[in-house]
């Protein structure tokens, strides 16, 4: 999808069912066009910026997170698996539906829509890579109802002085990889994801100026429509 994810949301190499190329949606993320590695210090910083000192926040608190909105848009930087970076926005309409949109002049797309996730190569001619979005760790925020609590499904939930984090994956399906949440607290953001996929390789989307409540264009996430608009 995205050169890289993706964010966002990373498939298996060889997922039944898939159409187009048999790549991972990681590999897909990697060949996005990215901005200079320096860049990635300052981005961290600001993205992680918040109190001085931050106590766990609570699984049940994390999943009022998700399923207190449903749609969202903010911009975000990507640091891919092979350690470059990309920017763009993000839109989300839950549940089940997001769109990375690649800052110019790349035009590559990630899109999620119809329990299908779809990736845009601008050099390419033919149509999106297309995956499952059941079966992408992504998939566990865009659900209808998220629930952190639920058994085998955050493998891990540890904070620091500034955040906290949660590690989740499909508690049915560990084998198609797993999201790393991070979270500051007063009130509760979501700062950044890292999706590991079944290969190990990691994708990070680091988010800002997330903004929630506003009405978002069913053609965002519509991938018959955008296939054709591309196709013109």
């Amino acid at each position: 999808m995205f050169r890289q994810l993706s964010a966002l949301c990373t498939a298996r190499d060889k997922l039944s069912g898939a159409v187009g190329p048999r790549r991972s949606y990681t590999e897909y993320m990697m060949k996005i066009r990215s901005f200079p590695v320096v860049m990635l210090l300052a981005t961290l910083w600001l993205a992680l910026a918040g109190p001085a000192q931050a106590d766990r926040i609570a699984l049940s608190e994390l999943s009022r997170y998700f399923n207190a909105f449903t749609t969202a848009q903010g911009g975000f930087t990507q640091i891919n698996a092979d350690g470059t970076l990309s920017t763009g926005r993000i839109y989300i309409h839950r549940p089940g539906r997001v769109r990375f949109e690649y800052d110019p002049p790349d035009r590559s797309l990630v899109m999620a829509g119809g329990s299908t996730v779809a990736v845009f190569d601008a050099r390419s001619n033919q149509g999106p890579a297309q995956y499952p979005l059941s079966r992408t760790p992504l998939n566990l925020i865009l659900t209808r109802n998220v629930d952190f609590t639920r058994d085998r499904m955050v493998v891990q939930h540890t904070n620091d002085e500034l955040t906290t984090s949660v590690t989740a994956q499909d508690p049915e399906h560990p084998e198609y990889g797993n999201i790393r949440l991070v979270f500051s607290e007063n009130p509760t953001e979501l700062r950044q994801w890292v999706v590991t996929d079944d290969m190990g390789r990691e994708t990070t989307v680091i988010l800002n100026d997330l903004q929630f409540g506003m009405d978002l264009s069913a053609g965002l996430f519509n991938i018959v429509a955008e296939t054709d608009q591309r196709r013109r």
